[in-house]
Parts: structure tokens; sequence; C-alpha cells
């Protein structure tokens, strides 16, 4: 069994209250929940407004497919949001 992790941070400028970071968040965990069948959460920042950090996992046979399932939902991050990818920490279990 593979384990393929993942933590995004995001900077979202524009965002001003903790109610316009739920709403970014919850839009695009949901999306990425739905398109791709991985965990997904909000892990870490959940009180700093325009700080955004996300973690994901997906299990797999091959380390290929987890690798490959990982770069596509970060391209997948990257086109569908304004906010900005500040780093990337990839593990593969």
């Amino acid at each position: 069994m593979i384990i393929g992790t993942c933590k995004v941070y995001l900077t979202a400028e524009w965002v001003y209250s903790l109610k316009d970071k739920r709403m970014v968040i919850k839009s695009m965990i949901d999306k990425i929940k739905h398109r791709f069948n991985v965990s997904i959460a909000e892990i870490e920042n959940q009180d700093v407004h325009r700080s955004i950090v996300i973690g994901f996992a997906c299990v797999s046979n091959d380390t290929r497919h987890a690798d490959s399932m990982i770069q596509t939902i970060l391209h997948f991050i990257e086109r569908n949001t304004d906010a900005v990818v500040d780093d990337v920490i990839i593990e593969i279990l």
C-alpha cells in the first residue's frame, strides 16, 4: 500500500474575514473531493485570514500513480483559485 500526502500553503490577499476564507476553502475542498476522491481538509492556520493550508492524501498500489494524482490535484488547485501557492510538501509513504 502506497500513501501519497501533500500539504499546500496558499496566500489569498483578497480575503478580509474568516467568513470569506471559509467560502473559498469550502468551495475548493468540495470540488477536489468530488473530482478526485481524496481525503482533504484545511489543516493549519484556521484563524489567519489570508493564509490557507490544505492537506490531502491518496492511497494507491503504485508510487507513480500516487505521485501523478498529487501533481494533477496541484495543477487543478493552481488553475481554479486566485490564491497564490507559496509552498508544497509532498510525501510518498
